[in-house]
């Protein structure tokens, strides 16, 4: 049996995706998950203090808002009861098969469609195979030596263990990103002792986060309108942020600067001691690194029983943790907030073999990181890949999925015109897309900024920042409507 469509990922994007293709009439699909819920990133981490780190408002499908956000930057547990209700409401439960580890996606140029085959040898198929795998879905481990050997309970933030009890414990957190800086005032009051280690300091502005009065909440629901100006606000300050202060560095560096003496201003208002305060200041330019909100991530450094250690470490042994100038620290609980490993493992998150025996990640890595319009790669027949180079948009993961999703409307339309069965996007238009993206990134902080030190998710091992798409959010759209219909071949 061959499905209208595999889709790999049960996250927003997927759903994002599903919810399209119904709309073009496509009914037979199936969505394979390797968790066993809905929700993606929403619902695989669960660790405390977990929330959207932009505006809610920002954070949904602009066709199906939610007007019941308890907070401005809404708490997981609310993402998660947000995808439920997107599956419910869209009827899309029926197509999901979840604990599906997906190892391999074949094109099979006879039959013309993919074949998919899971970790227990189960192969299933589809004309289209639609890659909905998340950005961050491939947690990094530290490879840091001895750390397996280490005796004391150990746990990465995107496998919690809610059932452990922290209290009186003395603990260890390696990583300061954006979830270390959720996670670390919320679990430090429990512990008798906490030691973060920081290879790399995080910019930090203050978070305007504030409860959603009920009658507010009862306005948005009654009257989406309202609802929708909000929404235009937040995406417009998060458009001022990224696209013109990052992106848009060369003609808007004071836009960065704002950003940077703001979150300059936020430390030194929270943390008085000098020592601390330069301990904590990034080196690099804003905008190398993803910044972030928070009002209690600084003041959890003036407490007595935290530390903020930034030599190196050199090793880890049974009871605790070496620095490289010889001082060690014992602990109870070793807590990985180390991220996600995306350019080795996560593009693409599992093995897919196109055309001619081309393998994707091989492709990418020998021929650099790239897809056009964020979507679509050369000797990929029928194949959509929803988390590629140049696919994220703005700062808001659904600008991506709508933007991928109003695409996917332009192709398939063409498609049925034309009476054809598969598309596949032309090496010119492809090359003449990376050739875009290319020069557009010499123009951002990731060039002309001081980034070396960011240690940032945002570069590749090559040094090339290829993840964000280097244009407007309405450029995006403009294009995901528009693109040349001739830069596809169809058959």
């Amino acid at each position: 049996m061959t499905h209208d469509a595999v889709i790999i990922g049960a996250g927003f994007g997927g759903m994002g995706a599903a919810i399209q293709l119904n709309r073009l009439g496509l009914d037979d699909i199936c969505i394979l998950d390797r968790e066993d819920d809905l929700g993606g990133t929403w619902h695989v981490n669960h660790y405390p203090g977990l929330a959207v780190d932009i505006p809610s408002s920002t954070y949904s499908y602009s066709f199906e808002p939610n007007p019941y956000w308890t907070r401005l930057f809404a708490p997981g547990a609310e993402l998660k009861k947000y995808a439920e209700h997107i599956a419910d409401k869209y009827d899309l439960r029926r197509y999901m098969r979840f604990g599906q580890v997906v190892e391999r996606a074949v094109w099979d140029t006879d039959g013309q469609r993919w074949n998919v085959t899971t970790a227990d040898g189960q192969v299933v198929s589809g004309r289209y195979l639609l890659t909905a795998t998340g950005f961050l879905s491939q947690p990094k481990m530290p490879d840091i030596p001895g750390i397996e050997t280490f005796r004391g309970k150990v746990i990465h933030t995107s496998k919690w263990d809610d059932d452990y009890d922290l209290t009186g414990q003395r603990a260890a957190v390696i990583g300061t990103g954006a979830t270390a800086v959720q996670l670390i005032p919320t679990i430090s009051d429990r512990l008798a002792e906490l030691t973060v280690y920081q290879r790399t300091a995080i910019w930090v502005s203050a978070k305007p986060d504030y409860p959603v009065p009920a009658a507010v909440r009862k306005v948005f629901a009654s009257i989406p309108l309202t609802q929708r100006a909000v929404r235009l606000a937040g995406s417009s300050i998060l458009e001022m942020m990224m696209v013109a202060g990052v992106l848009h560095y060369r003609d808007f560096q004071m836009a960065n600067r704002l950003g940077e003496i703001a979150c300059r201003a936020h430390l030194r208002r929270q943390v008085r001691d000098p020592e601390l305060r330069r301990k904590l200041t990034p080196d690099y330019s804003f905008g190398c690194k993803r910044p972030t909100f928070s009002n209690d991530y600084y003041p959890t450094f003036n407490k007595e029983h935290v530390h903020l250690e930034t030599e190196g470490i050199s090793h880890i042994d049974a009871t605790g943790i070496v620095t490289q100038d010889g001082q060690r620290r014992d602990i109870d609980v070793l807590v990985l907030a180390t991220g996600f490993n995306l350019w080795d493992t996560n593009f693409p998150a599992l093995e897919i073999v196109g055309r001619d025996d081309r393998n994707l990640g091989e492709f990418w890595r020998k021929n650099r990181f790239q897809a056009y319009e964020g979507i679509t790669i050369p000797g990929f027949p029928n194949l959509l890949s929803l988390n590629s180079p140049y696919a994220y948009s703005g700062l808001s993961y659904f600008t991506t999925i709508e933007s991928q999703m109003k695409h996917m409307a332009r192709l398939f339309a063409e498609m049925n015109k034309r009476g054809a069965d598969t598309f596949e996007v032309t090496e010119e238009a492809n090359a003449d897309f990376l050739s875009r993206m290319t020069a557009k990134v010499g123009d951002s902080v990731f060039v002309l900024g001081q980034c070396a030190t960011a240690n940032s998710y945002y570069f590749n091992q090559h040094g090339e920042a290829t993840l964000l798409r280097p244009t407007t959010t309405l450029s995006t759209f403009r294009e995901a409507g528009n693109f040349p219909l001739e830069d596809y071949s169809y058959a």
